[in-house]
């Protein structure tokens, strides 16, 4: 059965990639790579058992999906990472973290080649069987020596016989042809690509480095008698310059003052970040909204990492079992937990501030993804806090939110939203620029708002990351001339580079007018 899956997904692979975007072809191929992975597999396998395995297997179809009906880079990428994971989840069953799945997925590859090499490999009686296919070849010489001279008799006695073997051989060598012109190093090593990505998939041969690595962990703290926080008494020593030498209570007290001053600290610049931002914010003239957003958006999402971080410090050992001062501790640790999601709203608000001022971006919409699983990642620290949660755990936890965010990622057709957004009419200033240099989808939404052009400050950006003013007929011209390379791009793609989306495109373009104004509204 490998030996058939083999050469039927290079071929496969070959035939859908080379020199084709991805779309209906990576729905094709991952339809392709799930089922003779299922195929393979055995009815009791541990794997069917598995929920990160069918969580996993969902989103990769669900991806492959989004690609060919959008054709988005978030799209690849989460098809790409998903049927990787997969792959993980199948060649180790027990694995939880969504990393090392994806780690295994991607190592896989290196023995799966070593298989196909020796599958490729010269048999050792090459010389044997090439001496008995001598010696039967020397058998069937006569007979076919036989059979040109009635072949060539036939073709001088039969005109119909004569015609019908030259549509043979006709036929034959436009069949060279098209094989001699496949036959170029480019498509070659192209060819050998999807060799060697087919047989990575079709070989599981297991890799148990990560999954080895993982059954380390466990889910929660232990108490522990070695390193930071041992509940051993220890004499005093003066001349140790590091942490390792502090006692338990010594490592308290030192969380406790940090947590308590910083706890301060951060409630003074939550309460300016509320009294300023939080309620009827209104941009002063000449302010600088570009600065207030960018610069403060990474500095205070940064704070909030660092303080995430040094909570799981202090927790990561015997610190959970100090009985004492335990409770106040957790109870300090909760309250910085909240003020910083309460920072991390603030952190929202100036990224809603900047797109209700200025328009909505990848990057404004990339801060909301990152506050998602900000916010996730704060409630599993408390967890942490509350349940002696483990390292291990958190990264398991927020493994799987970051995978969740990709998909939700890969399920948005984000372009046309973003154009639809910034076209509104209350914008007089729109980067043109940023929305003309959008895939081929976002174009019926850019003609349909053709006509609300006149009258506003169109942008575009000059190259080297400023903004210069454009033309309302310059800004025309360049979406006619977007729009007429489309169509003569439709024309001449192949059916692996489809997607619905261009295909809803193309069909609104076929009686556009590329001089007037259009009216129509366009719903995806």
């Amino acid at each position: 059965m490998q030996k058939l899956l083999l050469p039927v997904g290079a071929i496969l692979f070959d035939v859908l990639f080379w020199q084709e975007r991805a779309a209906v072809n990576m729905l094709l191929y991952t339809a392709f790579v799930v089922g003779a992975v299922l195929a393979s597999l055995p009815r009791h396998a541990a794997v069917w058992r598995s929920g990160y395995f069918w969580l996993t297997l969902l989103g990769t179809v669900l991806s492959a999906v989004m690609v060919a009906v959008y054709g988005s880079g978030a799209a690849l990428l989460s098809c790409v990472a998903s049927l990787a994971t997969w792959l993980g989840y199948v060649n180790q069953a027990h694995l939880k973290l969504v990393g090392y799945a994806l780690l295994t997925g991607i190592s896989s590859l290196v023995p799966a080649v070593q298989r196909l090499t020796q599958l490729l490999r010269l048999p050792q009686n090459l010389g044997g069987r090439m001496s008995r296919t001598w010696y039967y070849g020397r058998l069937l010489g006569v007979p076919l020596l036989a059979l040109l001279v009635f072949h060539v008799l036939f073709v001088i006695a039969n005109p119909r016989y004569e015609a019908l073997t030259d549509r043979a051989l006709e036929a034959l060598a436009n069949v060279l042809d098209l094989l001699f012109a496949w036959l170029s190093v480019p498509r070659l090593l192209f060819f050998g690509l999807g060799l060697l990505l087919t047989a990575g998939v079709i070989f599981i041969i297991p890799v148990h480095y990560f999954a080895d690595h993982e059954s380390r962990f466990g889910e929660f703290v232990h108490r522990s008698r070695d390193g930071v926080a041992s509940f051993a008494v220890r004499r005093p020593d003066f001349r140790a310059k590091s942490f390792k030498s502090l006692d338990l209570r010594k490592e308290y007290l030192m969380a406790l003052s940090l947590i308590g001053l910083v706890n301060v600290l951060l409630l003074v610049v939550n309460a300016i970040d509320v009294r300023w931002i939080w309620f009827g914010f209104v941009p002063a003239k000449g302010f600088d909204l570009t600065q207030f957003v960018h610069e403060g958006t990474y500095v205070l999402i940064l704070s909030i990492l660092v303080a995430m971080g040094i909570v799981l410090w202090f927790f990561r050992r015997n610190l959970n079992f100090y009985q004492p001062g335990l409770r106040v501790l957790r109870w300090g640790a909760t309250v910085w937990v909240l003020q910083n999601a309460v920072l991390a709203i603030s952190v929202g608000l100036r990224n809603y501030y900047y797109i209700q001022y200025t328009g909505l971006a990848y990057k404004r919409i990339g801060v909301y993804g990152f506050l998602l699983l900000t916010f996730f990642g704060l409630a599993t620290v408390l967890l942490k806090v509350w349940q002696r949660r483990s390292a291990y755990a958190l990264f398991r936890l927020n493994g799987l939110a970051a995978y969740a965010v990709l998909l939700l990622l890969a399920c948005g057709n984000w372009e046309i939203w973003i154009a639809r957004y910034n076209l509104q009419p209350r914008f007089r200033e729109v980067d043109y620029g940023f929305l003309l240099a959008m895939p081929d989808r976002v174009l019926p939404e850019l003609a349909a708002h053709e006509a609300e052009l006149a009258g506003r400050n169109l942008l575009q950006d000059n190259g080297s990351g400023t903004w210069m003013p454009l033309s309302e007929q310059s800004a025309r011209e360049q979406l006619y001339a977007r729009i007429r390379n489309f169509r003569a791009l439709e024309t001449q793609r192949r059916w692996p580079s489809y997607t619905w989306a261009d295909y809803q495109a193309g069909r609104y373009f076929e009686s556009y007018p590329l001089t007037t104004a259009s009216h129509a509204t366009v719903r995806y």
